[in-house]
């Protein structure tokens, strides 16, 4: 984290603009595989909102965070929206509530102040135009904030699949606070006004440390401790020649990731797609799920779709497979050890017969390329012996030509020759008829090669 004079006061959120000094690559996480996106540092300080509309943001930034392009207008369905920022109310209305506390909140940004004493200030909204209709949802975010989700900067690993387990608004906030700080095992000594103005408006009773402690602190504590990968504590220092309690300084530490192996963002956008692509659940489906994932957790998710895919595998499933996911989620269908060793034996006999069937191919395939390899070989041959055989033909005799032509003219192959090319075989065969007709002159030159050939063998 930054100096204390980097960090925005109260209400105050130090954006990227006043930022570009610290600046540097992302810090990588030992825990990366269990969060959903890096979220910058300057985008813990927003104040007055609730924790629905914060995991509207979160869901928002998080796709702004994912997607290959920059976009104007980001579009996606409601209920994957829905599902991203883990709403579980079917009431619209509640829905449009959070919309609006989500469009008021401002992200307000200072710095330092410059040599002349002058503090630079800039006000930007958290995100700009929301639409739903037709099972579409459409949101815009401002450009500054678009640079500042996808871009350089100091950040921390934030997991959307954790915070969505908050129901306490300052412990949401608390850990947002905290989290940057988990890699250094704690913070500074920070004021009690500072850990208020963390939250906004909290009343008057919370100007007291006992009350903030019992009403505020305490519960956040006990929460984040309790659902995230965070394990806090704290100890507390009085104001110098005062019994008033005026500071506090947390120690954080990580939990084991047995403990922590709550599934990631993506694993979530990973069980949406096969819930609604692979099984085709429908809206009301999805939403039955989504109105009880305390008790639909993802590992219970993830049992029902391993077990809805085994089954159809195995043919059991005769009608609609998102039904049959429901009822397996629904009644905790798991598969046996006995089913996998089943499928396991069954899967190997299956190799085996695959690999003896890729034997037989290859066997084939080399015994039909010897036979392709051969018949090319005497293709080749046969070529050769008719070239020679011509080449014998023209050089030879007047009387000889004739010779030849008279005995290819009565043996069976120049018989059927001619009466494939359409000549009588009573006519003479000229040289000048057999130049005419290609078959003919091939013919012809195979039998003077073997003519010769038989001729030479015999002398």
């Amino acid at each position: 984290m930054g100096t204390s004079g980097q960090v925005a006061t109260s209400r105050q959120l130090a954006l990227a603009l006043f930022d570009d000094a610290n600046a540097e690559d992302l810090p990588v996480d030992a825990a990366r595989s269990d969060v959903g996106f890096a979220r910058k540092n300057v985008l813990i300080r927003i104040v007055d909102l609730g924790v629905a509309a914060r995991r509207l943001i979160d869901a928002a930034y998080f796709i702004v965070a994912q997607e290959e392009q920059l976009r104007d207008l980001y579009d996606v369905e409601l209920d994957y929206f829905k599902w991203l920022m883990r709403y579980s109310s079917r009431n619209n209305t509640h829905l449009e509530q959070v919309i609006t506390e989500a469009q008021r909140a401002l992200i307000q940004a200072t710095a330092s102040p410059d040599v002349d004493g002058e503090k630079p200030f800039g006000s930007v909204q958290l995100i700009g135009r929301i639409s739903y209709s037709g099972g579409r949802f459409q949101f815009r975010v401002p450009p500054d904030l678009i640079g500042i989700i996808r871009g350089p900067g100091k950040s921390h690993w934030l997991s959307l699949r954790i915070t969505s387990l908050f129901t306490l608004s300052y412990a949401r906030v608390m850990y947002d606070h905290l989290l940057p700080y988990a890699d250094e095992g704690g913070t500074d000594w920070l004021t009690l006004d500072e850990l208020r103005s963390w939250q906004g408006a909290m009343g008057a009773k919370a100007q007291e440390f006992k009350y903030f402690k019992r009403d505020w602190l305490a519960p956040a504590v006990e929460q984040i401790n309790e659902v995230s990968d965070l394990t806090l504590s704290y100890e507390t220092r009085n104001e110098p020649g005062s019994r008033k309690i005026g500071r506090l300084r947390f120690r954080i530490e990580r939990k084991e990731m047995a403990e922590r192996m709550l599934q990631t963002h993506e694993n979530a956008q990973a069980i949406y797609q096969t819930l609604k692509q692979e099984f085709g659940l429908s809206s009301a489906q999805l939403n039955q799920i989504a109105a009880q994932r305390d008790i639909y957790t993802d590992d219970r998710l993830e049992q029902a779709i391993e077990r809805t895919r085994f089954s159809l595998k195995t043919g059991k499933v005769s009608k609609s497979p998102a039904g049959f996911f429901m009822k397996a989620l629904k009644e905790g269908w798991i598969i046996s050890d006995a089913e996998r060793k089943m499928i396991e034996v069954q899967d190997n006999l299956a190799l085996t017969q695959q690999r003896e069937v890729e034997v037989k191919q290859q066997v084939a395939t080399q015994m039909a390329l010897r036979v392709a390899a051969q018949d090319v070989h005497a293709q080749d041959r046969r070529v050769n012996e008719i070239r020679s055989g011509w080449e014998t033909y023209e050089t030879a005799a007047p009387r000889q030509k004739e010779e030849w032509r008279r005995t290819y003219k009565a043996s069976p192959a120049g018989k059927l020759t001619l009466r494939r090319v359409g000549i009588d075989a009573a006519s003479e065969l000229a040289d000048l008829t057999i130049r005419k007709y290609p078959d003919l002159k091939d013919g012809l030159a195979g039998h003077v090669f073997n003519q010769v050939k038989f001729g030479k063998a015999q002398g």
